[in-house]
Order: C-alpha cells, then structure tokens, then sequence
C-alpha cells in the first residue's frame, strides 16, 4: 500500500529519492555505523547543534516540494526542452507566478534533482539524470504516479498520525468520510482514485519487480496466478523472467476491467481473470503470489487466506510472499518501519519481520520456508508445500 505525515514522515520520500542520488546506501539494508539516521543515537556534535533533527523536522517540507513540481508539470517540461529554461520560461509555461516557480526551482537545486547554470546572466534550471528518469511522467521508470497518489492520498492520512496512534485503527474515515471496516471501499471510493491506486502499484513494480522475481528461481514453476495483481505489472516481471510459464492475474472485476484498458501493453503475454480471492474460487497454479496483500490484514485473515491457497496447491506448489520486512530487533530497516505505520492509518494491517510470516505460512500448512532481502524497497519469501 502506502506512505506518511505532515512532519516526519514525508521525508521519506526525499530520502527515498537522496538514496537514488547515493545508491551505495540501500534503504532495506543496516545502516553503516558511522550514517546518521533516525535509528541512531545522536552524536555529541548533534547535541551541541540539532542539524539532523532539523533536517527531519523540515523533511515534509523538501517531500513537498517534489510532488508540487510533479503536479505542475516541471519535470515533463524541463524534459522535453532539452535545455536550461529560466524560471520566466518556466512559469509562463506552466501558468504560474515567476515568483513561486523559482523558489520552487532553487529548492529542487539545493536538493540535487535540478540542476542550475548562468546564461546571459540569467538563472536557468534543467533535469538531472535522476529527475529525467523517475520523476518525468514520459519516462518508462517513472514514479510519477506513485508520487501523485502519496501526495493526493497518504499526506492527508498522514495528518492524523496522532489519532491513528491514540485509536490504533486507520484514518480513513476522519480524512474521507467513508467507513473504516472496508479499506478498499476507501482505496477504490472512485474511477479517479482507484485508478492513481493502480498506478501507485504500477510504478512500484515497474522499480521493483525485476529484483523480486529473481529473488529466488522460479523457473520450475509452469503456472504462476498473481492474486491481487492490480495493473499487471509484476505479473509483467515474472512474464519476463520466466517466459515458458504462464502467468495470470486475478482481481477484482473493475480492477480487472481498468487493467485491461489502461495498463496493458502490446506485446503483453500475460492473462487477466476477474474474481476474489478472498470470497471466490482460485484458479489452480504451481505459485502463487501475495504481493503487498498479506500487510493489509489482520493476522487471522491473512492467515485464513494462506490456508485456502494451501489447499489449492499440489505437493510441489508454493506461495511467493512480496513485503517490506523490518528486522528482529525493532531497529529498521526505516522505510520498512515507515510503511508499517502507514499500515495503521491506512488499513488494518502492519508490516511484519520473516520469524511472523514464517509462523503463518507454517500454520497454513507450507514448510520449507526460504527469506530473501532484495536490499530494495521489498523483500520477498518462499513456501512450499
């Protein structure tokens, strides 16, 4: 699912988007010793100045002003003129004050997504390789989506964090006036909102996916049914990785209905089936995968559904569970943690470390239970049954 808050927590897309800058330090990964983060105890030089608790007081803000320029077109515009562009250009193009279009550029260039050089002794601001491949919507990596629904959807949410925590119970109904019993009533409340939904998803495999169907080799499974597979995109992956399997997506009818007319592509060899794989039949499959489903539910039904595709399953067959997993020991990985509480302002679920996912799937009858950190945003687990 989802994302954060008006202060902390929308930092965490521009950290996010910092760790693209210096990949050398992967998010899911222990952080080094010597690297401030959240997890941290402070320094003694951060006792003698808070610079660190400054940076994340103002994280909300730098998250901000990322999904203010990607709502106003800036990326796709400094995209396709292939060129500087003063702040006047810009503006103009857009239908926005010069004033406010170059404070928004400057801060873009103090954070390294823009970059900005003097030409006849004018500012004029242009994409960094970074912005131009995930923050311009014509890009094929774009997250352009998925930043567009972390703005429109997760930052409301995330301004009731505090009720959340007093309740320990999702948000929706406080920030939209929809009941919180039926989260994907809320998630798919209208053709708008559930379509940036399936583009959230979208982006996310699309950064996502190839990591975690290599994560472990498949190749042995011939049928593979990706439940709740949304717009198709990692079913697009694992198409791709393992191209003697056939790989089926199954979901809601007007999830289905909305995959097949926007997020298909021409070459596309996978195969979109309606249904519920909560209240309805499963097809039959060699694997099946639960990618970011499991995190959105209450343990007993998550493991009520674990059962059902036990039982669907040949001696043989197995279940690919795809999650953001925290450690043992409570201390990260941050983003993991971070997607936890959005859980909880979000859903009725929470994200949980591999020993919990092991005990489900145990229960529900898999063994031979395999766990692969991708280093990414997502890890990825393996049962048989």
């Amino acid at each position: 699912m989802a994302l954060y808050s008006t202060a902390d927590l929308l930092f965490c897309f521009a950290h996010c988007l910092f760790s693209l800058l210096s990949p050398s330090i992967p998010l899911s990964s222990p952080p080094p010793s010597g690297l401030h983060i959240m997890a941290e105890h402070l320094s003694q030089s951060e006792l003698d100045y808070p610079f660190k608790l400054l940076e994340y007081f103002n994280g909300f803000r730098v998250s901000k002003v990322i999904f203010s320029a990607c709502e106003l077109g800036v990326f796709d515009l400094l995209l396709l003129s292939q060129k500087p562009l003063s702040a006047e250009r810009v503006a103009q193009e857009l239908g926005a004050s010069v004033d406010g279009i170059e404070r928004l550029l400057d801060v873009l260039v103090g954070v390294n997504i823009l970059e900005v050089e003097q030409i006849d002794g004018t500012a004029c601001y242009s994409s960094t390789d970074v912005a131009n491949l995930y923050l311009a919507k014509g890009s094929a990596k774009s997250l352009h989506d998925m930043i567009i629904y972390q703005s429109q959807t997760i930052y409301p949410l995330w301004n009731n964090m505090v009720h959340a925590v007093r309740e320990g119970k999702n948000q929706n109904e406080k920030t939209f006036g929809i009941s919180p019993e039926d989260i994907f009533q809320t998630i798919y409340r209208s053709e708008e909102e559930m379509l940036k939904f399936m583009g959230l998803m979208n982006s996310t495999w699309v950064l996502d996916g190839h990591d975690i169907v290599t994560a472990f080799n498949l190749s042995c499974f011939q049928a593979m049914v990706d439940l709740g597979g949304c717009s198709g995109a990692l079913a697009r992956e694992l198409s791709k990785a393992y191209p003697s399997s056939s790989v089926t997506v199954l979901d809601l009818p007007k999830i289905i209905q909305a995959a097949r007319q926007h997020f298909t592509e021409q070459d596309d060899t996978i195969v979109f089936q309606e249904g519920d794989f909560f209240d309805g039949d499963i097809p039959p499959a060699d694997l099946y995968i639960l990618a970011r489903i499991l995190h959105d539910w209450k343990e007993e039904k998550c493991v009520q559904l674990l059962k059902k595709i036990h039982a669907c399953c040949q001696p043989g067959g197995g279940v690919l569970l795809v999650e953001a997993l925290l450690f043992e020991n409570h201390r990260g990985p941050v983003m993991a943690q971070i997607f936890s509480l959005n859980m909880l302002v979000q859903t009725e679920g929470k994200e949980h470390p591999p020993s919990q996912y092991s005990s489900m799937l145990s229960f529900a009858g898999f063994h031979n239970v395999q766990v692969c950190r991708t280093g990414k945003s997502y890890d990825a687990i393996l049962a048989i049954k």
